[in-house]
C-alpha cells in the first residue's frame, strides 16, 4: 500500500505543476466571471464522487473498512465556512493552496500555514463555545435515497452548476475560456489520488484536522496548558491521535508530502523561488491564517474536507459548505485592497 507521505507528495506535485487552485478560481470568477478554474473543480468532485461513493457505501475498499466523511450540516458549517472563504482571499490560498505554494516558496504562504495552525488551535480550544450550536443530525445522501440516486443527483447538481458558470462567464465576455489541458488532467488525477486515499486512510482527502493537533501538541509541549481535557478533543478519535506520536498521523504524513512534492516538482520545473513579502501581505497573511484556522475548525472541514470530499462522500454538509464560502471569498476580495493587494 502506497505510505501517506508518497500520497501527498503525488498530490502536492500535481497541484504545483497544473497551478490547480481554489482560491485563485474563486477570485477569477468573482471578479472577471472567468469558471474555467471552478469547472476544474466541479468536474474533480464529480469524478471523485463516482469512485469514492460507492466505496464508502460499500464500507470496505480492497478489504479496508472506509468511511466517508459525513458531518452536520449545521450553523457552524455555515459560520465556518464564511470565515473560511474570507481567510482564502487575504491568506492568499485555501488549505491545499497553503501547503503546495509553501513547498514552492512562497514565504507569504509559510505565514499564512503559521497562522493557520494558530487559528485552528485557538477554536479547538474554544470549542465549548460553539460545538452545541444548532445543528441536524448527519444526512448521508447514499443511506437517505440509496446509492444511484445520491450518484445522479450529485453529478447532475455539479453539471449544473458548470452549466450556469461556463453559461455566465459567454453572457460576460461573449465566450468562455475552455478547461486547459493541464488542468484538465489534474481534475482527474487529484480525484483518483482521492480515491486512492480510502484505503491508506479509511477516509477520504482531509488536510486541516492536523493542524489543531500540531497546535495542540505545541502547547502541551510548551506547557502552556493540557490539550487533553479541552472538550475538543473528547471525541475518541481525536483523543487517540493526540496520544500517538505525531509521525504516526497519516493526515500529517499526507500534508508534509505535500509541501515536499510541491518543493521536488518546483524544483525540478525551475519554479522554485522564495517570494518577497510585503508588510500588507504579512498582515493579510496573519489575519487570513487565523480566519482560515477557525473557519476549518468550526466547519468541520476546509474547501477539501467539506467542500470536495464531503461532497464526493454524499454528505449534506458539503453542498451547506459552497454558498457562505463563496460569500466570504467575495468580502475578502473586497478586503485585500486595504492590504495593498490588487492582483487577480
Amino acid at each position: 500500500m502506497l505510505p501517506p507521505f508518497l500520497l501527498g507528495l503525488a498530490f502536492g506535485a500535481v497541484m504545483l505543476l497544473s497551478a490547480f487552485s481554489f482560491a485563485g478560481a474563486f477570485r477569477r470568477f468573482l471578479t472577471d466571471r472567468r469558471s474555467a478554474g471552478v469547472r476544474a473543480q466541479f468536474l474533480m468532485i464529480a469524478a471523485a464522487t463516482l469512485l469514492i461513493l460507492p466505496a464508502t457505501k460499500a464500507g470496505t475498499l480492497f478489504g479496508t473498512p472506509v468511511r466517508g466523511l459525513i458531518f452536520p450540516p449545521g450553523t457552524a458549517v455555515v459560520i465556518g465556512a464564511f470565515v473560511f472563504g474570507i481567510g482564502m482571499q487575504l491568506g492568499g490560498g485555501c488549505a491545499s493552496g497553503t501547503l503546495y505554494a509553501t513547498g514552492g516558496g512562497s514565504l507569504r504562504a509559510l505565514l499564512t500555514l503559521a497562522f493557520f495552525v494558530i487559528g485552528a488551535t485557538l477554536a479547538s480550544w474554544q470549542s465549548e463555545w460553539w460545538q452545541h450550536w444548532p445543528a441536524p443530525p448527519p444526512l448521508a445522501l447514499a443511506e437517505t435515497f440509496g446509492l444511484l440516486p445520491a450518484l445522479l443527483g450529485t453529478v447532475t447538481l455539479l453539471a449544473a452548476a458548470a452549466w450556469l458558470t461556463w453559461h455566465l462567464e459567454r453572457r460576460r465576455h461573449g465566450t468562455a475560456e475552455p478547461i486547459r489541458r493541464p488542468l484538465l488532467w489534474a481534475a482527474l488525477a487529484l480525484a483518483a489520488l482521492n480515491f486512492l486515499t480510502l484505503p491508506i486512510a479509511g477516509r477520504p482527502w482531509a488536510i486541516t484536522a492536523a493542524f489543531p493537533l500540531w497546535g495542540a501538541k505545541t502547547v502541551a509541549a510548551l506547557g502552556l496548558d493540557e490539550p487533553a481535557f479541552w472538550p475538543f478533543w473528547e471525541d475518541p478519535t481525536r483523543i487517540e491521535a493526540l496520544l500517538r506520536p505525531l509521525s504516526a498521523d497519516r493526515m500529517t504524513a499526507m500534508d508534509f508530502g505535500m509541501i515536499a512534492g510541491a518543493f521536488l516538482a518546483a524544483t525540478v520545473a525551475g519554479k522554485f523561488a522564495l517570494g518577497r513579502l510585503t508588510q500588507g501581505e504579512a498582515a493579510a497573511s496573519t489575519i487570513g491564517g487565523l480566519l482560515l484556522g477557525i473557519g476549518a475548525v468550526l466547519a468541520s472541514g476546509c474547501n477539501i474536507s467539506a467542500y470536495v470530499s464531503g461532497i464526493a462522500s454524499g454528505s449534506l454538509h458539503g453542498w451547506l459548505w459552497i454558498a457562505p464560502a463563496l460569500f466570504g471569498n467575495w468580502l475578502g476580495l473586497h478586503l485585500r485592497p486595504a492590504f495593498g493587494i490588487r492582483e487577480v
